[in-house]
């Protein structure tokens, strides 16, 4: 079982982490540097998945029973990682219209 203050600061690091990349990546963008923005890109993937990996295994916890207590960090974590996920998708449409 995953201690929920330790699963809680993964998702919240791990977001926060890919969300800066996909800005690192617009910048590099800007700049006409495609390759090392999609590597960036790229790279935000890995920490934005090692965050919902975590989010999943408190689902699992959860099982929707409400076994897990709704905190105020646990909704800042669920707002970072969706914001996150957000900053990705919006990181490539934008980069793609840097390319045109």
């Amino acid at each position: 079982m995953v201690a929920l203050e330790e699963a809680v600061m993964e998702i919240i690091v791990n977001a926060g982490q890919s969300r800066s990349l996909c800005f690192e990546a617009l910048r590099e963008a800007r700049l006409g540097n495609f390759t090392e923005a999609n590597n960036l890109l790229r790279e935000a993937d890995g920490y934005s998945r090692q965050a919902h990996q975590m989010q999943t295994k408190l689902i699992e916890q959860d099982a929707g029973e409400g076994r897990q207590p709704m905190t105020l960090i646990m909704v800042h974590a669920q707002d970072h990682l969706m914001t996150s996920l957000l900053a990705r998708e919006l990181s490539e449409e934008i980069i793609h219209l840097y390319q045109r």
